[in-house]
């Protein structure tokens, strides 16, 4: 028998389903002589988790190297390097260098630098990234959404974005009924961007989704992400929620424990991998003895092995099906939620509506639409933004604490509960008819209604960070859409003395130029100092132009802008959920 032929037969073996094989030393030189490296380490694995295509890993081939350090070269007209330090569990976990952050359909540069025996390595790796595979669908007139930097700081210059962008499947073989989040099976791109508007990483969906919606765990948008500590990301899907690293290295991907359904929204992680998820209740039992499906009303806590640890029933906590009407009336019928029917004309309630996704009152219908969940540390409570009643503060004990919302149209029980709009002085703000007097105003069908950072939230004051999205402004639609505005606004909370006041806003003064119906996030950024917003539906209820996103990182003591960027929609109907900053050092930790 030929060396050769030993040599094909040992390599082929290798290549075959990853067989272990025992090799001789002949083989074994035949072998070598077959693996081509380009510097003193091992080969490159190009998307080596078959889901984030952007990504490689160049194998550390045995070598115990220390002071790792990456740097993804940006494109020679100004392109933005992407830097970032490897830990050593890092290296173990991936056994060997990961590299994020390449360019698409490019031959990209990346410069590794590393410690092997005391002595100071600097290598060039050249890696070719494969290009977009994206979803095309009937009128989708672009490749993915286009992206238009309108401002960066240089100190901005370095920033990375994740968009989470849906779309609108158009191919839906199994009619969903009585559904929340399962009868929304579209599909997301999510992707992250440089500040130059250029893609450097992005999850192959189509590796999640089942296209012909038979297998239900595989259906649902992607909502919800969050980067932890770790620089893992979470994110849920319907029926099931889940954690990667941005290798695309799956940390869990479980579903919903038995009894709930339909999660979307949020997925909010908390300490020792603890997690509060925004889901539908499977065959509720009314009080009057009816059964259905519930729809976004309520919160679980799983923990780190996946088990529930915590529920808060909205309908048991509002009480006996006494549900607030008012703001639902004075939706504008086109745009809730993500039901998007430009020729619809009124929300109606009524008892005898059907059960299911259905904007009205009552247990079964969409009567809550919770879309964010925070977590308040120093008293055990969770505060909920329920775009079709307002923002509430809840403890364990299922116990409402406050709400911040204008106070027409809650029971009476409620009504107390309701905070009182102050000045900077503590003086009562004038309020009547859900109209006040000054700059205040409250948040109308908002989006996270989180705590923000900027503050340290201890004792009885707090401030929450909202995205105002403004539908509904006063219990009422404006006599022309153009009158509308979305706003990022800050306000402190006096926990003990009930009252709210307006610290901030942003977004008011650019009008309906800002406006986004529906979703939309702002959140503090403890790096520099600031606000990011995504206003994600900008243009929503205006056919004749094209969906946007406008992102926007800003300064809130002089709301100067330090970053702004357009993002445009491939697709009239296509609708973004959110966007988020993202930190580069994902694998130091």
């Amino acid at each position: 028998m030929s060396k050769n032929f030993l040599g094909s037969v040992a390599l082929a073996a290798v290549l075959v389903g990853g067989l272990s094989i025992g090799i001789t030393p002949l083989e074994a030189g035949v072998l070598a002589h077959h693996v081509k490296v380009q510097g003193e380490l091992g080969s490159v694995f190009i998307n080596p988790y078959d889901v984030s295509p952007l990504t490689a890993i160049i194998d550390r081939a045995g070598k115990d190297i220390k002071d790792i350090h990456v740097k993804v070269k940006g494109k020679p007209d100004g392109g933005i390097d992407i830097d970032y330090n490897v830990s050593e569990h890092a290296l173990l976990t991936h056994d060997g260098v990961p590299i994020w952050g390449l360019y698409p359909d490019y031959l990209n540069e990346v410069v590794v630098s590393y410690t092997f025996n005391g002595a100071k390595k600097v290598e060039t790796y050249k890696i070719y990234a494969q290009p977009i595979v994206t979803y095309s669908r009937d009128f989708r007139f672009s490749h993915m959404q286009k992206t238009r930097v309108k401002k960066v700081d240089p100190a901005f210059k370095n920033r990375l974005y994740l968009i989470n962008n849906t779309i609108t499947s158009v191919y839906k073989p199994l009619d969903w009924k009585n559904g929340g989040a399962a009868s929304w099976n579209d599909f997301t791109e999510n992707y992250i961007v440089d500040t130059k508007g250029e893609v450097r990483w992005y999850l192959d969906y189509q590796k999640f989704y089942d296209r012909s919606e038979r297998r239900v765990m595989d259906g649902g948008m992607m909502m919800g992400f969050h980067q932890l500590k770790n620089g893992d990301i979470s994110f849920g899907m319907a029926q099931r929620y889940l954690r990667y690293d941005l290798m695309g290295k799956e940390i869990y991907n479980r579903p919903l424990p038995r009894g709930y359904i339909d999660l979307s929204h949020e997925v909010m992680p908390l300490k020792d991998d603890h997690a509060l998820l925004r889901v539908g209740k499977y065959n509720y039992h009314h009080k009057d003895g009816k059964i259905s499906h519930t729809i976004r009303d309520h919160i679980i806590e799983v923990d780190s092995t996946g088990k529930v640890v915590e529920e808060w029933d909205l309908n048991e906590i509002f009480g006996n099906n006494v549900y607030r009407s008012n703001l639902i009336k004075a939706l504008d019928a086109r745009a809730v939620c993500l039901n998007i029917d430009m020729e619809a004309k009124e929300i109606k309630i009524s008892d005898d509506l059907p059960f299911g996704d259905i904007t009205s009152t009552g247990t079964g219908r969409n009567w809550a639409h919770v879309n964010s969940i925070a977590y308040d540390e120093s008293d055990d409570s969770i505060i909920l933004s329920l775009r079709h009643q307002g923002i509430v503060k809840i403890g364990r004990d299922k116990k409402v604490k406050w709400i911040l919302a204008s106070p027409e149209g809650w029971s009476e029980e409620f009504k107390a509960k309701v905070l009182t709009p102050v000045d900077s002085k503590g003086n009562k703000i004038k309020c009547e008819n859900s109209k006040c007097e000054g700059e205040f105003d409250w948040s109308w069908t908002q989006h996270t209604a989180w705590l923000t950072p900027r503050y340290d939230n201890k004792g009885s004051i707090k401030h929450l960070s909202v995205f105002d999205n403004g539908d509904a402004r006063g219990m009422e639609q404006p006599a022309f859409k153009e009158d509308k505005y979305s706003r990022a606004v800050e306000y402190k909370i006096d926990e003990k003395k009930g009252t709210v006041e307006q610290t901030w806003q942003f977004g008011k003064e650019r009008g309906f130029d800002f406006y986004s119906a529906v979703t939309s996030n702002v959140e503090w950024q403890k790096d520099k100092n600031t606000y990011f917003i995504s206003s994600s539906n900008v243009n929503l209820l205006r056919p004749d132009k094209t969906i946007k996103m406008v992102l926007v990182e800003i300064d809130p003591k002089t709301n100067e802008i330090k970053f702004e960027m357009d993002v445009d929609s491939a697709s009239r109907d296509d609708v973004a959920y959110r966007a988020m900053v993202i930190d580069p050092e994902v694998f130091s930790y």
